[in-house]
């Protein structure tokens, strides 16, 4: 009996730990985060397929220089044929009053053959125009790469400062609970006035708020970096902090903007997209001028009691040209002109917004890199303004009030250290991002 009562519960202690969420810890750098997510992408995946689509383009292109060969045979049925010869062999005269032969059926078979010559360097021009697009294809799948690695970074970062956030709060609320526990002693001692326990205890409720706003946005970061990672929506994301040392190593601007202009994918992009157009325009213009290709064929035919046809090839030279351009306006010559007008302003246009964007992020990275420095030293004060006025609360020469607000102030200066260092560096991977250095890429002096 007892058995069975153990093997019972063991069963249910089994059911209940196999109903309860797997969920685990998992530790990463902001380099094996920005790694896993690349491979997540769906960004990039979509990416990927329009590569391949873009050489499925390039092997159209490619197709149209090689010849066709098309093959037909049919086989029909034929009802009441009238058929009327005007002409027998060997006899020249008429066999109009003569009865044809009886025809039901009839087989045909055809193979045709054409390679072209000459079409005006269409093919030439389509080709090499295909072979552009690849290019354009592959280049902005890498400058889709440079921004997710900035998103990612961006989560990352948003993870690390609420995660660190919570870390000061769950501490100081601690010492802050415990504060409380001592003061209410002193009041029922007499020692301290209920006003003043109150006063405390009120800063106590304040951290609590602020430890509840920070959990919750713990939750939407930790969530939004498992999506981007491709984790289990439970797995737990331990942000390292390795990440926050990163600064601008005394960089000049002229070294970003110099990365900008050979390192920028969607730039070079652009560029290959203006050569395609040159093509397009180019092949738009070979329209207008009359193809010559290689035709061959083979023709077989029966059709019993009547006609047998076998080994009937021809061989030779076909000009095809459409008269009507004489009259019409090349509307896909018009079209091809003014893509390449659009793209040379798309281009100017970009460039401009590179250095200013470039400029704009380096200047918030250097102010980020400066306001640390500022937020270090508030850090340094806040912590000895503290102590002293402990010390003088102790000795009776600062209030409650005075003692409270000193404390408050760390806890600011705390949390303010712990962003300014994290936003710092992600003003960093901003600017590598802009100078088209993400995924992390290595930075000349």
């Amino acid at each position: 009996m007892k058995l069975n009562k153990f093997i019972t519960l063991f069963i249910l202690l089994l059911m209940a730990f196999a109903q309860l969420p797997a969920q685990y810890v998992k530790k990463i750098t902001l380099e094996e985060a920005i790694q896993m997510g690349l491979q997540h992408s769906r960004y990039l995946q979509i990416d990927k397929a329009k590569v391949e689509e873009a050489n499925a383009e390039l092997l159209a292109a490619k197709n149209k220089s090689l010849p066709d060969f098309k093959f037909n045979t049919s086989y029909m049925r034929l009802t009441n044929a009238q058929i009327d010869m005007k002409s027998k062999p060997g006899n020249g005269g008429s066999s109009n009053n003569e009865q044809g032969p009886s025809v039901n059926q009839a087989m045909l078979g055809m193979a045709n053959f054409s390679l072209p010559i000459y079409a005006g360097k269409r093919i030439k021009y389509g080709i090499a125009s295909a072979k552009l697009l690849v290019q354009v294809a592959k280049l902005t799948a890498e400058s889709d790469q440079n921004k997710i690695a900035y998103n990612i970074a961006n989560a990352f970062t948003n993870l690390f400062k609420t995660a660190k956030t919570i870390d000061v709060l769950t501490e100081n609320l601690a010492a802050s609970q415990q504060r409380d526990k001592m003061f209410l002693r002193l009041e029922e001692n007499g020692i301290m006035a209920k006003n003043d326990r109150l006063k405390a205890q009120l800063q106590t409720a304040n951290i609590e708020l602020q430890l509840l706003d920070a959990n919750n946005n713990y939750a939407t970061a930790m969530l939004s970096m498992n999506l981007l990672l491709g984790l289990p929506s439970l797995t737990t994301v331990q942000p390292d902090s390795s990440f926050i040392h990163l600064d601008l190593q005394n960089m000049p601007f002229s070294n970003f903007e110099a990365a900008a202009i050979s390192n920028r994918k969607d730039l070079q992009s652009l560029k290959l997209q203006q050569k395609a157009a040159a093509y397009a325009t180019r092949s738009a213009k070979a329209e207008n001028i009359p193809v010559l290709a290689l035709n061959g064929g083979y023709v077989a035919a029966n059709v019993p009691r009547f006609l047998s046809v076998y080994n009937a090839v021809n061989l030779g030279i076909g000009i095809q040209y459409n008269l009507a351009n004489l009259w019409k306006k090349n509307a896909g010559l018009l079209q091809a002109c003014a893509k390449e007008k659009q793209l040379n302003a798309v281009n100017d246009e970009l460039n401009d917004n590179i250095k200013l964007t470039l400029h704009k992020n380096y200047q918030d990275a250097m102010y980020a890199a400066k306001k640390t420095l500022v937020y270090q030293r508030a850090l340094e004060q806040s912590t000895e303004n503290l102590r002293i006025t402990k010390n003088k609360y102790n000795n009776s020469l600062a209030t409650i009030t005075d003692l409270l607000e000193a404390d408050a102030a760390l806890l600011a200066a705390k949390i303010n250290i712990i962003n300014s260092r994290a936003d710092a560096s992600l003003a960093y991977y901003k600017l590598l991002e802009s100078a088209g250095l993400l995924p992390l890429k290595k930075l000349n002096n």
